[in-house]
């Protein structure tokens, strides 16, 4: 039954962090000319349109990794 009672915390938490995380990239989206970063590359046809954004993509990546290891560091101590 402590098994139940593990998963089921985990799931809250997770579900948590999933709503946080869904709450962020709405703020985010809120922000003017964030969809118009230089490094943007966008294809349209006929029917559907493809952006890849590419400066934004390597901006995420280092704000992350900052605060990952910033939390690794905290944990290890």
């Amino acid at each position: 039954m402590d098994n139940l009672a593990l998963i089921g915390k985990w799931l809250f938490l997770t579900g948590l962090a999933v709503a946080g995380i869904g709450g962020l990239l709405w703020l985010l989206s809120k922000i003017p000319g964030l969809n118009s970063l230089p490094g943007t590359i966008r294809i349209q046809g006929s029917g559907f349109t493809c952006v890849i954004p590419l400066l934004a993509s390597i901006l995420l990546s280092i704000v992350l990794t900052l605060i990952l290891n910033l939390v690794a560091r905290l944990l290890r101590h």
